[in-house]
């Protein structure tokens, strides 16, 4: 070989090893990217299918080549491209596909999770890192972490789900971001994000540069702590995201995207794809595109001015009045959400239960009379919805008296939401306090309407007096029907005797506190019995539709406020309870109304003498 042909080789072979400005920055990236590697912490799943969060982040990979996936195109859902696609598959663009994965995600029972635990196998949990500067932000650097996880098992449920946090720094490129530290960093919680400054008290950090991320089960919208969050928008999530303990903490492996995009596409075909990363379906149940069509990923600084929100909104552990509207928030948005889903999966079905519904409250409303419903005298027989309107005037008219009734029952309220903080565990020692406070708010309202129709002067105060004088006997009454009707409710099979049997009982305050002499708690179950024969359908009925709007009536303006307003949860529950509080009274009203009509049409004289006008006052 000649000497010029010496020098042509060793000098190809130079180029060949000479590292590229573009894999210099690469391995300044992967540094950083390493430094700052988040630390996950999940919420435990007791048991396979149970609550808590099954997914972990996921390889990516493990979707490939996988015979249970399918490359479907953007014809119809049903187009099939391909079973099993690889990486390469992906890389073409692939505008509108969208992989599928097996399973229903508007019906997904356990499917998607066992699925997932299969084509994890012995994988490592995996986050992809990125670095991204934006051209509307020149001296400001982006260091994003993005998690794939296979299901969102949220309200919105669909195939395939990508999160990610991103730290910004004052810098222009990842050697100058190793010299100093981040300024910001931003949690992606559904549609926006929520921001905290380095260093502020609310981001954990391990190591002194690793943020803890805590995703919520199911959502997993990331949180900096572990809380019950509320969300009434689309960048909040319309719903609630839990985070609580107990967690596992998993520190997944982080793989680095190079920012440059030949280099990306080249180690990362699948970056490429611009399709959706599951089943396709009706609107918020699509599966979500990737991270390079997103907008954060491309104007990393300028999405961050404009989505990120300063905080998410945490309910308190444990509020004066108990945490009533939240939780009632929480249930009714996952109900509905439970509701739509059906309707878009079995839309004549549901819809034709929906109308045989309304129908049949229609149809019940018309079969009941609603007016003239005078309150007074208390001795007369009413139909159905005559005695929910007499109620209401009632209270109406002597509001003062009915609210001060509703207002003294706060502090048993209070006692009951405290010793359940305090026994965690033991949440029955709250619900039997509560139940017994129930119990007196029955016992005394119906004194006091007694009295009104007596046309005796009763305020609040006189009416506890009088009602407390023959609590111990209703007490009693109460803690036997207890014994007798839990344990049947309990027992599946057995649930509409004890049903049966609470319908008979409904009556026992009114009996024990109107009839003279206060029958023991036996003989008041029994009265009560009497009394409910031949009406049980008419006494039950009234009495779950005025106890359900008595407990529904806080919750329901606690949810309106979460929608419409910006008050403290703290305050929202404390203002729940009292409305709660304030609407028992008219339940108790209801009943007694219920037994004045049954007390009337009986034979027996016991009815009537309870309600004579001039009866003896109760005290």
């Amino acid at each position: 070989m000649g000497r010029f042909a010496q020098i042509m080789v060793i000098g190809v072979s130079l180029v060949i090893a000479w590292p590229s400005p573009a894999r210099a920055d690469l391995g300044e990236e992967t540094a950083l990217a390493e430094r700052y590697a988040p630390v996950v912490r999940l919420v435990a799943q007791e048991e396979e299918c149970g609550y808590g969060e099954p997914y972990l982040p996921l390889d990516v990979d493990r979707l490939f080549d996988q015979q249970t996936v399918a490359l479907r195109g953007p014809w119809t859902p049903t187009d099939l491209v391909k079973i099993g696609p690889s990486a390469d598959d992906l890389s073409e663009g692939r505008y509108e596909y969208h992989l599928d994965f097996p399973g229903d995600p508007l019906n997904p029972g356990c499917g998607y999770e066992r699925w997932g635990d299969r084509i994890t196998g012995t994988s490592r949990p995996t986050v992809y890192a990125h670095v991204a500067t934006d051209p509307a932000a020149p001296g400001k650097l982006a260091l994003q972490y993005w998690f794939f996880y296979v299901f969102n098992d949220y309200n919105n449920k669909h195939e395939g789900d990508w999160e990610m946090i991103q730290l910004i720094f004052n810098a222009s490129s990842a050697s100058a971001a190793l010299q100093t530290s981040p300024v910001a960093v931003g949690y992606s919680q559904h549609e926006g994000a929520e921001r905290a400054a380095w260093g502020s008290s609310k981001l954990e950090l391990v190591d002194g540069t690793r943020p803890v991320v805590h995703p919520a089960a199911g959502s997993h919208a990331n949180h900096y702590e572990e809380a019950l969050y509320l969300g009434s928008s689309a960048s909040e999530g319309v719903g609630c995201d839990d985070s609580t303990s107990p967690t596992v903490e998993i520190r997944p492996v982080v793989r680095t995207i190079p920012q440059d995009p030949a280099l990306a596409r080249a180690s990362f075909p699948w970056i490429g794809f611009e399709g959706r990363w599951g089943e396709l379906q009706q609107a918020f149940y699509n599966g979500p595109t990737g991270p390079a069509m997103k907008r954060s990923w491309s104007e990393p600084i300028t999405w961050s001015d404009d989505s990120w929100r300063d905080e998410a909104y945490a309910v308190p552990a444990g509020g004066l009045l108990g945490t009533g509207a939240t939780d009632f928030f929480c249930r009714s948005v996952g109900a509905g959400s439970d509701a739509l889903r059906q309707v878009v999966s079995e839309p004549s079905t549901t819809l034709l239960v929906i109308a045989a519904l309304l129908a049949l409250a229609l149809y019940i409303a018309s079969r009941t009379t609603w007016h003239p419903a005078d309150p007074l005298p208390m001795a007369r027989r009413r139909a159905w919805g005559q005695t929910l309107v007499a109620a209401a005037r009632m209270y109406r008219r002597r509001w003062l008296l009915f609210a001060g009734i509703g207002l003294i029952f706060l502090p048993i309220t209070v006692l009951g939401t405290a010793l359940e903080n305090l026994l965690s565990g033991l949440a029955w020692v709250g619900a039997m306090l509560t139940l017994a406070g129930v119990g007196l708010v029955m016992a005394v309202t119906a004194i006091a309407l007694a009295e009104v129709d007596a046309g005796r002067d009763v305020g609040p105060v006189q009416a506890y007096r009088m009602g407390l004088t023959r609590y111990p006997k209703l007490l009693g009454a109460l803690a036997v029907a207890l014994v007798v009707v839990l344990p049947l409710t309990l027992s599946l099979v057995l649930v509409p005797l004890g049903v049966w049997l609470a319908g008979r009982w409904a009556l026992l305050a009114p009996v024990v506190t109107l009839e003279d002499p206060p029958p023991g708690p036996l003989r008041a179950l029994r009265r009560s019995a009497e009394l409910v024969r031949g009406r049980w359908f008419r006494v039950t009925s009234l009495s779950v539709a005025a106890i359900a709007l008595a407990l529904a009536l806080g919750p329901v303006i606690g949810t309106l406020l979460i929608l419409f307003t910006d008050m403290p949860f703290g305050l929202l529950n404390v203002v729940s309870g009292a409305v709660y509080a304030l609407a028992m009274p008219l339940a108790a009203l209801t009943t007694a109304y219920a037994y004045a009509d049954a007390a009337t049409a009986a034979p027996d004289p016991v009815g009537a003498a309870a309600l004579a006008p001039d009866r003896a006052s109760a005290g």
